[in-house]
This record gives structure tokens, C-alpha cells and sequence, in this order.
């Protein structure tokens, strides 16, 4: 039997970096990775592998970064996990023993219950080269493509589908807005512009039936009766935790059937079995309830407090905040935290603002962009609860920046003094900075509020100095 100090089950967005995590946090410790797939791709870059990436082999992870932190690699299937023995059992029989061991599992992609998905020609966001080269070249040929869900993914796969080909593509979305989960209706409402300029047919509060044609895809079905001609269909409609090794080695799932961690990223069933990614339970950073979203950057995130926790437990997972961007065309949209739709969900009482200025400054640089940006405050504190961005290719950022503020419990008035470092090819103005507008607009409405913070500190620090 072989030994590794660390096993890692999984080998994609958490797998690999709480390996090298582990590596760099215990350099004396073994660590392996075991994964099913012989190539790794880039899990956000699919979508693009049917337009500007143009092949699956073009979006993968190489296994070098793997061999250049000194992670050993096994390609093979976990079986089956003896919590007890503290053992793993690869396909072909073999046995690999651990100290500890973390599962990296990732998801799988939903499948509607209606009929048809079965079909010729229906395909999912499958993680897997052969899989999407077959997607690939039946992209290349379909003439009417509809692409069920509405969401990040789904206005992804359309757009790339639509790119240099004379096809018909059309997203069908049961919600009364694409991307309507994360953003609020005005950003929405954009979105779907830039994607019906693209030319790209927008149905939404539709839900699809079913799928028709024989063994191939030849249309679907939408619940109000109305048909659409498909030779291809795509189903974009989100994911759900692999967690079925999990589940045989008897460890604890939630209500949504990932594993349940504690803020170390330990699973609740065994003290030596961590578990990080889209397989494991997700906290609201906002209210702590457990949450669904699933991304790489959590992932990411996730992996690397399981890294620094395996051998000594240091770091403690704060929750999700939820950081999104996507483009469509040339028009990028960003989303941190909560939007307002979600605040006030939560409970939240809000004091929202805008501010819109050129992305390049003077605004007759080429290449300039008009960005807009809307922040969302708690009225009782002024804490930032979330931002929203669209623009041009620096909403990436813009939008990081406000997770940032937002996970170090910033307020408006703290906002409004945020210190950038501004270039005229690179960034707005400093004097539009909109992050810093609008927060400062934000202020001016909040202002009671914060006179009486001001004047608690102030009590403060007097009651301490006459101590």
C-alpha cells in the first residue's frame, strides 16, 4: 500500500490550489492529487471554447503547476473512501493511506426534468475535452440553436455561439430578466440590449416543456404552447455538488447535498476530512444561511483556507460574497455582494447611488468606454453591501475592488476616501473615480447617520482620555 500525507480528490478550481496550498503552508508534507479527467480545462472558460477560444485543448490547466510545486498526480477514479483505515481505493485496486484528506469533487451540471434531454444534440456544460469537441463541431453546423437558461453561463453560450456564424440563437429564460439572480433590473435591462443588437432572440418568463424530434433534437416545447425550431439545443441552467463518494463514505450533507464544513473547512463528520469547492456547503458572508452559489473564485478561496488549516487550523472561511463578471460583446457587467433586490430581501434597510464617467480619461482617448457603477449601503451603519458595474473590459476590476471593500466592512463615508492610482489610458479621472462618487453621494444621504457616528467615537475617545 502507498502513502501520501495528503490526498486531494479532485484536481480543478479547489483541487489544485489546496494542493499547492498545502505545499507551500507544510513543505515537509506529501501532498497528491487523484482526479478522474486526463486534461483539466478551465472550468469559466467553456462557454468559450465555441467562439473566441475555438478549441477545448486551447482552455486547459496545465499539469506542470502541479509538478512544479512537488503535487504528485494519479489520473484514476476514486472508488470508494475507509474513513477508518484512513485509506482511499483507486480503479484497479489500488490502495493509497492518508493523514488527511481532502475532497475537491466539483459539480455536475443540472438536468431539467422534462423530456428530451436524452436526445442527440442536447448538450450541458460538461467538464470533459472529448465531450466538448463533439459540442464544438455540432455548433459549427446548427442553423437554430436554443440555449435554456438565462443566467452568466447561458448568455455566455450565446453570445459565443452567435460569433462570426450565420445561425439563429435563442435564450429562453423563466425569470422576467436574463441575469436577473445577480443583477438588478436596470443592469438586466442592459444586458439584454447588448445581447438582442447582437442579434440574439431574448425570451424570458418562458419555461421550456420539452424537447422534441426523434433521436435528434429537432425544437422544444414552451409551457404557453409556442414552439421554436432547434437542431441543437444547450441547457445552461446551473450545478449541483458531486458529493456522491461523499455520500458512500458516509460523510454529512445539507439540505442542498453538499458537505457540510465548519469555518475551517473541516466536514462535521471527520475531524481529518476537509472538503472545499462546489461539493461543499457555501455560508452567506452577509446573513451566514447556507447559500448555493458556486464559483471558482470561492472555490479558489475555499482551497486555500483548507490548505493553511490541514496541519494547523489558522484561517477561517468568512462566507461567500458573491463576485460575478461577465461580457457580452463588448459590454462587461460586474456584480459584488448583494444587490439591492437582495438587500432588501434580507431584510436590509438601503441608501443606493450611481455614478457614470469615462473608464479612460480625458473621454476622447481612444478605446474610452462610459462605465457605470451603483453601490448599495446599510442606511442604519453605512456598511457596503454590494455593487454593481458595467462598461467596458476595467468592470473586472472595478468590480473586485468593491468585493474587496465589502469583505473589509467598509463604510460610505470610508468609501468616499478610497486612495486610486489613476492613469488616463487606464482608469477614470480621479476626480469621476465613480467608487469613490458615489459613495460620497451616498454620504451626503446618510449624513444624519453619520454625525451621530461621529459624535459616538468622539464621546469615545474623551470618556478614554479622562480615564
Amino acid at each position: 500500500m502507498s502513502r501520501a500525507d495528503v490526498i486531494v480528490i479532485g484536481g480543478s478550481a479547489a483541487g489544485i490550489p489546496a494542493a499547492i496550498s498545502c505545499r507551500r503552508r507544510s513543505p515537509e508534507k506529501s501532498v497528491l492529487v487523484i482526479r478522474k479527467e486526463k486534461q483539466v480545462l478551465i472550468p469559466c472558460g467553456i462557454p468559450y471554447i465555441l467562439g473566441c477560444i475555438g478549441s477545448p485543448e486551447k482552455n486547459l490547466i496545465p499539469d506542470a503547476i502541479l509538478d512544479n510545486n512537488g503535487v504528485e498526480l494519479i489520473v484514476g477514479k476514486v472508488e470508494e473512501i475507509d474513513r477508518d483505515k484512513k485509506t482511499v481505493f483507486v480503479d484497479g485496486g489500488e490502495a493509497i493511506s492518508y493523514d488527511k484528506l481532502v475532497l475537491a469533487t466539483g459539480s455536475l451540471p443540472v438536468v431539467l426534468p422534462i423530456p428530451g434531454t436524452d436526445k442527440e444534440n442536447v448538450f450541458f456544460a460538461m467538464k470533459d475535452v472529448d465531450y466538448l469537441n463533439n459540442m464544438l463541431d455540432k455548433v459549427n453546423k446548427a442553423r437554430d440553436i436554443v440555449i435554456i437558461g438565462g443566467g452568466f453561463i447561458g448568455v455566455e453560450f450565446a453570445e459565443q455561439c452567435k460569433r462570426n456564424r450565420d445561425n439563429n440563437v435563442t435564450i429562453v429564460e423563466m425569470l422576467p430578466h436574463c441575469l436577473q439572480i445577480a443583477l438588478d433590473e436596470e443592469f438586466c435591462l442592459e444586458a439584454e440590449k447588448v445581447l438582442t443588437e447582437l442579434g440574439i432572440n431574448v425570451l424570458t418568463n418562458k419555461r421550456v416543456q420539452a424537447i422534441l424530434g426523434n433521436s435528434q433534437v429537432s425544437g422544444v416545447t414552451l409551457s404557453d404552447g409556442q414552439e421554436l425550431k432547434a437542431d441543437l439545443v444547450i441547457i445552461g441552467v446551473g450545478a449541483r455538488p458531486d458529493t456522491e463518494l461523499a455520500q458512500k463514505a458516509g460523510l454529512q450533507l445539507g439540505a442542498r447535498k453538499a458537505i457540510i464544513v465548519d469555518r475551517f473547512m473541516r466536514t462535521v463528520t471527520d475531524p481529518d476530512i476537509f472538503a472545499c469547492g462546489d461539493c461543499a456547503e457555501k455560508y452567506s458572508f452577509f446573513s451566514g444561511k447556507p447559500s448555493s452559489t458556486m464559483l471558482a473564485s470561492i472555490a479558489g478561496a475555499e482551497a486555500r483556507t483548507v490548505g493553511a488549516n490541514l496541519f494547523n487550523a489558522c484561517y477561517q472561511n468568512g462566507g461567500e460574497v458573491g463576485v460575478f463578471s461577465t461580457i457580452i460583446g463588448e459590454h462587461a457587467f460586474g456584480c459584488a455582494g448583494l444587490n439591492e433586490t437582495a438587500a432588501n430581501r434580507e431584510g436590509y434597510d438601503v441608501v443606493t447611488s450611481q455614478a457614470t464617467a469615462p473608464d479612460k480619461h480625458p473621454g476622447c482617448m481612444p478605446g474610452t468606454t462610459q462605465s457605470k457603477l451603483k453601490l448599495i449601503f446599510s442606511s442604519d451603519n453605512g456598511l457596503l453591501l454590494g455593487g454593481e458595474v458595467s462598461g467596458g473590459v476595467t468592470t473586472g476590476e472595478l468590480t473586485n475592488i468593491i468585493s474587496a471593500c465589502i469583505q473589509h466592512k467598509m463604510t460610505a463615508y470610508e468609501v468616499s476616501l478610497f486612495q486610486m492610482g489613476t492613469h488616463p489610458v487606464l482608469t477614470t479621472s480621479p476626480i469621476a473615480y465613480q467608487l469613490v462618487n458615489a459613495a460620497e453621494l451616498a454620504v451626503k444621504t446618510m449624513q444624519k447617520v453619520f454625525v451621530n457616528l461621529q459624535r459616538e467615537v468622539q464621546r469615545d475617545l474623551t470618556a478614554a482620555l479622562t480615564r
